[in-house]
C-alpha cells in the first residue's frame, strides 16, 4: 500500500471517530423528555368507567352513592320552554317508607342532586324563606314543565308538573312538586360532590 493511501485511510478513520464522538456528547446532553402530565377530563364525560355519566341514567341502572347501592327504578323527563331536566326515582329499600330519587341538569354546569322525600305537613311553597329543621332555604324559581315516565315512578306517562325550588347554604336545598294539579309534595336535597357517586350501566338500550 502506498504512503498516500495510508494517509487517506488513517483520515478517514479518524473522521470516523470524531463524528461517533459527536453522536455520543450529543445524546448525553440531550435533556431527558419530562413525563406527560395527565389530560384533565370531566369525571362525568360519557364512557367514564369509574364515575360513569348522570346524563345517561334510565331504568336498570345501578348507582352507588355513600357506600350504598341503589337501583334506578323510573325517570322523570322534564322540559320547560328549551330547558330539559330529569329525576330518577331509586330503589329505597335502604330507608324504608322515603322516595329517594337523583335530579340531573345542566344550567350551564352539571347539576346532580341526592333528594329525599320530606313530610311537609301545612307547609306550603307561598313564602319567600322557609325553615325546615332549622335551615333557611330562601325561595329561587317557580315554573311549570312539561314531563314524560319512564319505568315506575308513581306518575302517568305524561303530564304537566308545577315546581317551586328553594335554595339553602353550602349545596342544600328544597323542592315543592305538584303533578297533575294534585298536592304539594316536598324533598330535601343536597349537592352531590364531583366523583363521589358511581353509576354501574343496566342492561338494555
Amino acid at each position: 500500500m502506498s504512503g498516500a493511501a495510508i494517509v487517506i485511510l488513517l483520515v478517514l478513520i479518524l473522521i470516523a471517530l470524531i463524528v461517533l464522538i459527536v453522536v455520543l456528547l450529543g445524546r448525553r446532553r440531550s435533556p431527558a423528555s419530562p413525563p406527560a402530565a395527565p389530560v384533565p377530563r370531566d369525571p362525568f364525560a360519557p364512557g367514564d368507567e369509574v364515575a360513569g355519566d348522570p346524563r345517561t341514567l334510565k331504568a336498570g341502572d345501578m348507582v352507588e352513592y355513600l357506600g350504598v347501592r341503589y337501583f334506578v327504578r323510573g325517570s322523570v323527563r322534564l322540559r320547560e320552554g328549551g330547558f330539559t331536566w330529569s329525576e330518577h326515582l331509586l330503589d329505597a329499600d335502604t330507608i324504608e317508607g322515603t322516595k329517594v330519587w337523583i335530579s340531573v341538569e345542566e344550567d350551564p354546569d352539571l347539576e346532580v342532586v341526592w333528594w329525599t322525600e320530606h313530610e311537609i305537613g301545612d307547609l306550603t311553597p307561598s313564602a319567600r324563606t322557609v325553615v325546615v329543621d332549622g335551615v333557611e332555604y330562601r325561595r329561587e324559581e317557580h315554573g311549570t314543565a312539561d314531563y314524560t315516565s319512564e319505568g315506575t315512578t308513581g306518575l302517568g306517562v305524561q303530564g304537566r308538573v308545577e315546581y317551586v325550588d328553594y335554595e339553602g347554604p353550602r349545596g342544600k336545598y328544597l323542592s315543592f312538586e305538584q303533578y297533575g294539579g294534585g298536592r304539594w309534595e316536598a324533598g330535601l336535597g343536597e349537592r352531590v360532590p364531583t366523583g363521589s357517586m358511581t353509576i354501574y350501566p343496566g342492561g338494555g338500550a
